[in-house]
């Protein structure tokens, strides 16, 4: 029987609460119309701080997976690029318990599948 990972490593506790929130905070700008998100959130600050939260995904699956909780199997930044993508989805579901499905399908995706 598999652990939920919210009940796993401390580290994986903090990778949960991590991708809740910026899946939340999708959801709220996806009431936002497309164009005008798209032309307010661009340019260099933007793209630093896309950046800078891919590289803290990275590290906390690169610890996950060095403490046998996550996949090791596929590197770690291709990893948080797949739960920055999945949770892109956020934007478009219908409540705030969608959104925490959707986190909890993602992590799912990050585990160890021995």
């Amino acid at each position: 029987m598999t652990t939920p990972l919210r009940l796993a490593a401390p580290y994986v506790g903090r990778l949960e609460s991590v991708l809740t929130a910026y899946a939340l905070m999708t959801a709220a700008r996806g009431g936002h119309d497309a164009d005008i998100a798209a032309y307010l959130h661009h340019g260099p600050h933007v793209a630093h701080a896309h950046e800078h939260l891919h590289g803290l995904l990275r590290d906390m699956i690169a610890e996950g997976a060095a403490g046998g909780d996550l996949r090791a199997d596929t590197d770690p930044g291709e990893l948080a690029t797949y739960c920055l993508h999945a949770l892109s989805a956020a934007g478009a579901l219908p409540s705030e318990a969608a959104v925490h499905r959707l986190v909890q399908l993602t992590l799912a995706g990050l585990r160890d599948p021995r």
